[in-house]
């Protein structure tokens, strides 16, 4: 049927087909449980303890991070983390410890997306200068040197995934250190594992950036200054 518009136009709107709503659908999704506040903390969890050693203190730090276990033994089982603890015989530091434990522990049981939380400690500067720790990683404070830890904690869970290596630049890594190492001067056990004499990579922060055909190439992570 033909309608004649005898008036000016001023407005419009395109009407869309109402969407059915799926109730089975719609009940898998109330199902589904996420992290969040309201979220109670089960009897027991799931913890792992990393040991920090430092050359600043001669007291170790362990730091402990709880994890819960969503939707157990369905399609959608996820492992948060839910808690930390720091735990030192070095008590110089105890308040602003305590103080990030807590912080963390918020923010995990906020909800969300928390692996913001590694790049924002992994940031935070020393004034009185960074140190290297076993490996020939250089950490610029001990607050990122925790960052590092949680870094680790949220790859081995899967909330992180580490940047992956191709075969063929694995394989030319392996042939450049090779050939690096048959002419240079290597480091003694137990230090840094890659050649004596690599200089420091900006972009991992490792002591494993070599010189070879005029070419800067990092043994650890791949970063090279030829493209």
């Amino acid at each position: 049927m033909a309608v004649k518009i005898e008036s000016k136009i001023v407005d419009y709107k395109v009407l869309k087909p109402v969407e059915e709503v799926d109730p089975a659908r719609e009940s898998l999704e109330r199902a589904v449980e996420q992290m969040d506040e309201n979220v109670d903390r089960p009897e027991t969890l799931h913890g792992t303890t990393y040991k920090i050693k430092t050359p600043l203190s001669d007291h170790a730090l362990y730091i402990t991070i709880n994890d819960i276990i969503l939707n157990q033994g369905t399609d959608h089982e996820q492992r948060r983390p839910f808690e930390v603890f720091i735990n030192s015989k070095n008590m110089d530091h105890f308040q602003w410890v305590v103080a990030l434990t807590r912080v963390l522990s918020a923010v995990f049981r906020k909800g969300g997306d928390c692996t913001f939380l590694v790049e924002e400690m992994k940031a935070v500067f020393d004034p009185k200068g960074g140190y290297f720790k076993k490996g020939g990683k250089f950490m610029p404070s001990l607050v990122a040197e925790i960052g590092d830890c949680l870094e680790t904690h949220m790859k081995s869970i899967g909330l992180i995934e580490g940047p992956e290596i191709s075969e063929h630049q694995q394989a030319i890594m392996d042939a450049k250190r090779s050939e690096f190492e048959s002419r240079a001067v290597k480091a003694p056990a137990g230090e840094n594992p890659f050649p004596a004499g690599a200089s420091l990579c900006n972009k991992c922060m490792t002591k494993a950036m070599i010189l070879m055909d005029g070419c800067m190439t990092c043994l650890n992570c791949g970063e090279s200054k030829c493209g």
